[in-house]
């Protein structure tokens, strides 16, 4: 590349480079991950919550936020089968943002806060 961005990635929020995808967590950090055709979401789920150490991890999914022309954002879950490839090459994904959240809320958030507090 030597030092040029290729334009299909340079206003790019969902790749950091052909092939890196970005991922933003909760506290406003990226994670970047290489992938290739088989890579699935849920290698990546799972490697967040190793660098991350979480032990809950059944909290938490990887989404698509996809802004649209007015203030309206819309949040896609991400299948765990789904690959990195196929949710790139998805109609205006280099307009969307991928996001490791806590999407299921558990009954008793103290509960989980007691067996896990890095999930907070």
């Amino acid at each position: 590349l030597n030092g040029h961005v290729p334009d299909t990635v340079k206003d790019n929020s969902l790749l950091f480079m052909p092939n890196v995808l970005k991922v933003y967590l909760e506290n406003g950090q990226t994670k970047s991950f290489r992938f290739d055709n088989s890579t699935t979401m849920k290698d990546v789920i799972l490697t967040l919550q190793e660098k991350l150490s979480i032990k809950c991890i059944e909290h938490f999914s990887l989404m698509l936020e996809q802004r649209t022309e007015g203030e309206a954002t819309k949040l896609l879950l991400l299948h765990d089968q789904e690959t990195l490839t196929q949710v790139t090459q998805r109609p205006g994904s280099h307009k969307m943002k991928c996001l490791f959240r806590i999407s299921f809320v558990p009954k008793d958030p103290i509960d989980l806060l007691r067996r896990d507090a890095v999930a907070f």
